[in-house]
């Protein structure tokens, strides 16, 4: 009798033969073992998934449903002013839907942080795709008299993102290290451009091809339904810091309370969560209102036409899309390349080289107001260097969450920071600026002139919020060594046996 790899017996090997052992070594006849037994076929399909459970198939699943998270977000992106006609609102009241959203997204982040750093994770984000997935499909068939019902069900899809973006990058964090955690998570983070840029291509193209909006919001889910199950059944669940020098040995967990504390004292997690803020107000009101600003550029420059059809044209969100997508992956990659090149220069390197790509981002996106009315194509170029810039850091930031706190809290970590970011950033920027291009526009309704002035005038907030956002990770530089020395420490005293523990 033979055995397999699996432990199983061999059918049409005698004893005589040559066997494997399970060691994968090469004995000849071997006994029959009473213990050995034929393998069911479930049990060789089982062993086949087990093997397919490697870190990075897990990396590029959970990569794969970051991509489908913003997608769907940024779907209604594309398709924004055909919902303005349909429902027929202003541009507060539809930069409300992102806000409503985000807000969702925010509240419930600090929720599933604490059960993603105590319960099954996999089992977290499969549920919450799945929900977002159905929710996404029936907002889809609501009517033009209940707005404020496709207003809530955005809400509701937050909720369910939320668990997605909270918990993901934590099981990310414990499957690899070093320069190796670093690029998966810069994997893991192209998926917000990408996935951005292609929710305005699904959502312009949708349309176009069904002659119809609502079904930009019918795609996704069935690829978040597929999402769902990969993650349930080929995503492992590893052990909370198995990936750090003695994670693996933590024998002592802290509570809630003392995860908080130790956040809030924290300077490099308070400021780079400060920073990541001043991302998020940009990219939020860049997502909703960037199409829309440029379609009202060429209505000025008398190349397009003020929308008044049943389906408006889509081509700027198509462009904007493609533009986002491109400089997602090139400002991914260039971040993560530079990182690693200048951390042979400074110990500091992470911190400084967002600095530098969050101040020069802001030279780039306030010429963007100055060339639009002139050249289209200015813009662009403008926008392409801008948010290159902008989306260098986006990766970078998450591995400086995994350098200064330990591995028992980085979820509740990353659910605040992530809480953070979206109350100080694009809970609130989407409205504001359709808030403020509202109260500008109020006495020239009719001017087409003014309506692409004022929004343009609401946007320059965007550059000054990233200055700022430079200056936060200037200040996450000065502190960044003490505290990834004290992360280090921690993670020791976790190790040891309780009578040696200091909580």
């Amino acid at each position: 009798m033979c055995v397999d790899r699996d432990g199983c017996e061999i059918e049409g090997c005698s004893s005589s033969d040559e066997v494997r052992t399970l060691s994968g070594s090469m004995s000849p006849g071997l006994k029959s073992n009473p213990d050995l037994h034929p393998c069911k076929p479930g049990q060789k399909f089982r062993a086949a998934l087990l093997k397919c459970r490697s870190p990075a198939a897990a990396a590029g699943i959970l990569s794969f449903g970051n991509v489908l998270n913003y997608m769907d977000r940024y779907t209604v992106a594309g398709v924004v002013q055909d919902i303005q006609r349909h429902y027929d609102v202003s541009d507060s009241g539809i930069g409300l839907l992102q806000t409503v959203f985000i807000c969702s997204f925010m509240v419930a982040a600090p929720i599933f942080g604490y059960l993603g750093d105590r319960f099954n994770r996999k089992v977290i984000l499969s549920c919450g795709i799945f929900f977002w997935s159905i929710v996404t499909l029936s907002s889809s068939f609501i009517s033009r008299e209940y707005y404020w019902l496709f207003v809530l069900s955005r809400g509701l899809v937050g909720i369910g993102e939320s668990s997605y973006s909270s918990i993901s990058p934590t099981i990310i964090g414990d499957l690899f290290t070093n320069n190796s955690r670093t690029m998966m998570l810069s994997v893991f983070y192209l998926a917000i451009p990408l996935g951005s840029g292609l929710g305005y291509i699904l959502g312009s193209s949708a349309k176009v091809a069904a002659g119809d909006w609502h079904w930009a919001l019918r795609v996704s889910p069935a690829l978040g339904i597929t999402a769902g199950t990969l993650i349930l059944v080929f995503v492992p669940e590893p052990k909370r810091g198995s990936a750090d020098q003695m994670g693996g040995r933590i024998k002592h967990r802290t509570s809630w309370c003392c995860d908080m504390k130790a956040l809030a004292k924290n300077r490099s997690y308070m400021f780079s969560s400060l920073a990541s803020a001043a991302v998020s107000f940009a990219t939020g009101a860049f997502g909703m209102w960037i199409p829309q600003y440029l379609v009202r550029a060429q209505v000025v420059q008398k190349t397009a036409k003020a929308c008044s059809e049943d389906i408006c044209s889509s081509t700027d969100s198509l462009i904007f899309g493609a533009i986002t997508c491109v400089t997602g992956l090139l400002g991914v990659v260039i971040g993560a390349a530079t990182t690693r090149f200048c951390r042979q220069k400074t110990e500091r390197a992470d911190p400084l080289v967002c600095a530098v790509s969050m101040l020069g981002s802001a030279i780039f996106i306030c010429l963007i107001f100055v060339v639009a009315k002139k050249s289209i194509v200015g813009a662009y170029v403008c926008i392409f260097i801008g948010e290159t810039l902008l989306f260098l850091n986006w990766a970078i930031t998450a591995d400086i969450l995994m350098f200064v706190v330990i591995p028992t809290r980085r979820a509740t970590a990353v659910a605040f920071q992530s809480f953070t970011s979206h109350l100080l950033g694009d809970a609130g920027s989407p409205y504001l600026i359709g808030l403020i291009s509202d109260a500008l526009q109020e006495s020239y309704a009719t001017s087409a002139l003014w309506r692409f002035l004022s929004l343009g005038y609401a946007l320059m907030l965007c550059p000054f919020i990233i200055v700022l956002g430079g200056m936060f990770f200037l200040a996450t530089a000065l502190f960044f060594l003490d505290d990834r020395e004290k992360a280090e420490k921690q993670l020791s005293q976790l190790s040891l046996p309780t009578s040696s523990v200091k909580v």
